[in-house]
């Protein structure tokens, strides 16, 4: 399946994608994808020892099951691929007492900005202690890799996982204090995002590229949704694809002669409904004919992935209005009554 994946060059580089990749697919726990990860990064100039150090740093975000599991696969992939052995860390020596607090104290508050306080460490200190002594103390004091290049793997292992959201955007703040630019956090989120999306997919989904999150209209939609422009020309034409569950607002297609929209279903299943009928259920290949001024929903079934084509039907003094959600009761009530219909014949 096409997966239109790739994060700008000018956004980050080739071998920084194949790190966000190696942190997505950590995370995750997905071996294969990893694999290929491993092998694009040693392609782009990624050596063995800083691989290592990118797993054994990830064992801190996605425990150590995943992070060993990943060793495996490195050690699979480096004894075919042959990479250069690069730099091993250099990292200072002494008891706990003697060094990891106060250099994990120090680097922490140079990664972060400043010091690092709250009321969850208060409450927890055993935890502050551990993120001192161990995680900035003891992985971010080895030498070999700069901290932007960590956090870039970081946000990405974090962006790979919804429960990790919280841990994501502190990271994201501190990418920043260390040379991680705005354009690249967004690109790595972006890339990751799609990625773990195109990976839930069945493997004969359709051709067309699952897209980018549809961030510009995410407030018009309940649950995520990914768009790919298939052309401007002509007629507009995009890929709208819905995770299970999500739906548009309610929406018109105003226009004065001409307008409207209409929708080719490519894989999965959804609704359409217009305002005062019963919901439609849609399958692949089915269509429907939007007229303009027609008050109007479609989205995805509760437990299924849907797309399909949206063309922009050619008129005069076209607008779109958007209106209120379709919120989780009248959904339901709408996909309730139409399976139960459907399973009488």
């Amino acid at each position: 399946m096409a997966m239109a994946i790739t994060a700008n060059a000018a956004e980050l580089t080739a071998k920084e994608s194949a790190i966000v990749d190696i942190g997505a697919w950590t995370a995750r726990g997905e071996q294969d994808k990893l694999g290929a990860a491993f092998k694009a990064g040693f392609d782009a100039g990624l050596t063995l020892n800083e691989a290592k150090e990118l797993v054994g740093q990830l064992y801190a975000y996605c425990g150590f099951p995943r992070a060993l599991n990943a060793a495996g696969t490195l050690m699979k992939v480096a004894d075919e691929a042959k990479p250069a052995e690069g730099t091993a860390a250099n990292m200072p020596r002494g008891s706990l007492g003697e060094r990891a607090l106060p250099v994990g104290t120090a680097n922490q508050t140079k990664l972060c900005g400043g010091p690092v306080k709250g009321a969850l460490f208060d409450f927890h200190p055993q935890l502050d202690e551990y993120l001192k002594t161990h995680l900035f103390g003891d992985v971010f004091a080895r030498d070999n890799i700069d901290w932007r290049t960590r956090e870039i793997v970081t946000i990405a292992a974090l962006a790979a996982r919804p429960e990790t959201a919280p841990q994501m955007k502190a990271h994201i703040a501190i990418g920043k204090v260390n040379g991680v630019t705005d354009a690249q956090a967004k690109a790595i989120v972006r890339h990751v995002q799609v990625a773990a999306t195109s990976a839930a997919l069945p493997a004969d989904w359709s051709p067309i590229p699952v897209g980018e999150p549809n961030t510009a209209y995410a407030k018009y939609f309940i649950g995520n949704s990914y768009l790919h422009k298939l052309t401007l020309d002509q007629v507009p034409a995009f890929g709208v694809t819905f995770e299970p569950g999500c739906r548009n607002n309610w929406h018109i297609h105003h226009a004065k002669t001409g307008g409207g929209q209409m929708l080719i279903v490519t894989a999965g299943e959804g609704y359409y409904q217009e305002w005062g009928k019963p919901a439609r259920r849609l399958r692949k290949g089915d269509t429907v004919n939007i007229p303009a001024n027609v008050k109007h929903w479609h989205g995805a079934a509760p437990d299924c992935w849907f797309q399909h084509i949206a063309l922009e039907v050619p008129g005069t003094e076209q607008s779109n209005e958007w209106c209120e959600p379709v919120d989780d009761a009248a959904y339901a009530e709408q996909v309730t009554s139409r399976r139960m219909n459907l399973s009488r014949y």
